[in-house]
């Protein structure tokens, strides 16, 4: 497996990796631009911008570029997130030039057509009202809003009804233009080919393409909440649902690694790869045991995103009709003041690491996955960050755990949501 690196005069960070045990290639292009980039007025114009790269260019017009993927067994998407935004495919090896050749014309040609600007706003807005008859999204919407007033993190990916209603074919195109240029972008592709030769095509098809402007990214700092907030949600549906939002660290910050440890003890080894691999359950975790086996919720969860900023570390519980929010609230604080209080088992803290090893490497072994952290780590901190990742996390001791717990799972770093359904 060959590992290469390198940066055009345009500013465009490329990231190669050599692997022959398929036929196949990854091929991926990351701009760094996403809903924290976003201002009041314009929130949603990222994943906005996202559906409108698929509408064509002149070269690839959108009605054949579904053809030009899968007529060749190949796949592909995109996805819009807090810090980024990503587009891959994955094809035969001997056909992965036509995944080339439609990126480096896309970040710089995409037409956005008024008539399908008009059309894809239907469609976003249509996407956003069913999201809002979703009772964890308006829950985690809500949340997200109470956790964060100044920091662009307070709105949805989507964007907010209002926003999405008034922008229009100028918002987008002047988003697109500012952020889609190569020194705002990285390609990783993974896979089977020679370097030397992807090197030499993605230089004549990106070479010629201006460097941009210096991007100036949104840099609004969230103070310190102070006190801890509540808010209730209510609607329709037959679950009640309970969320706990800490203030976390952000990605690239030497206690991340120990609140990652810290959740695997809580809530069980999660993934932070989209594509997911492991499978690993969380039945043995303090939170499964304390609240699952003892019904006082039917299903519980947690979730640490790795980004730019501080974001949030969440925990999301199904109540069991037995019982309340409140009682399970009890019990979630029970188990966190028992870290903060006790120190954790050095045998425990090496199950954990293990399983978020195993979990790791069942995420990261697939010519997809590699591509994808190739350049996934790079949005929000280094790749060097996924090569040192297991060495942060075995290197947590019981007194990190005990700190971290102390600093960061207090009531007056958190938000408390609940959802209440209005039936019965």
């Amino acid at each position: 497996m060959n590992d290469y690196e390198t940066k055009l005069t345009n500013g465009l960070k490329i990231r190669l990796k050599e692997i022959h045990t398929a036929p196949l290639v990854s091929h991926w292009i990351w701009y760094r631009v996403g809903s924290r980039d976003e201002v009041p007025g314009k929130t949603g114009v990222s994943h906005w911008v996202e559906h409108m790269q698929f509408k064509g260019t002149e070269k690839f017009p959108g009605n054949v570029l579904d053809k030009l993927i899968s007529r060749d067994g190949g796949y592909w998407n995109a996805f819009t997130n807090l810090d980024w935004t990503a587009y891959y495919q994955v094809m035969p090896a001997d056909k992965i030039d036509i995944a080339y050749q439609l990126e480096a014309d896309r970040m710089i040609n995409s037409r956005f057509d008024l008539q399908e600007v008009e059309a894809e706003r239907t469609v976003i807005i249509s996407e956003r009202e069913g999201n809002e008859n979703e009772p964890l999204f308006r829950l985690t919407s809500e949340v997200q809003k109470a956790a964060f007033n100044e920091h662009a993190y307070n709105h949805d990916i989507i964007g907010e009804m209002d926003d999405l209603k008034s922008m229009g074919r100028d918002d987008l195109y002047k988003h697109y233009r500012q952020y889609y240029v190569p020194n705002n972008a990285l390609v990783a592709i993974a896979g089977d080919f020679k370097i030397e030769d992807v090197i030499g095509r993605l230089e004549q098809l990106y070479g010629g393409i201006p460097k941009g402007s210096e991007i100036m990214h949104t840099d609004r700092v969230e103070p310190s909440q102070g006190s801890e907030k509540r808010i209730t949600v209510t609607g329709p549906g037959g679950t009640v649902y309970l969320q706990v939002a800490y203030r976390a660290p952000k990605g690239a910050d030497r206690d991340f690694f120990a609140l990652s440890v810290l959740d695997s003890l809580l809530s069980g080894p999660s993934n932070l790869n989209m594509f997911g691999g492991g499978g690993i359950t969380n039945r043995t975790s303090r939170l499964y045991r304390a609240l699952v086996e003892k019904e006082y919720a039917v299903g519980i969860n947690a979730n640490l995103q790795a980004t730019i900023d501080p974001f949030l570390y969440s925990i999301i519980a199904v109540i069991h009709p037995n019982h309340s929010p409140e009682e399970a609230l009890q019990q979630i604080d029970n188990q966190i003041e028992e870290l903060q209080n006790q120190l954790v088992k050095e045998s425990e803290i090496a199950r954990a690491v293990k399983q978020a090893r195993a979990i790791f490497a069942y995420g990261s072994e697939s010519i997809t996955n590699q591509a994808f952290w190739s350049g996934y780590a790079d949005m929000f901190a280094s790749y060097d960050w996924f090569l040192n990742y297991i060495e942060k996390l075995e290197a947590v001791s019981p007194q990190m755990l005990q700190e971290i717990a102390q600093r960061y799972l207090i009531p007056q770093n958190r938000v408390v949501g609940t959802y209440i359904t209005t039936e019965g």
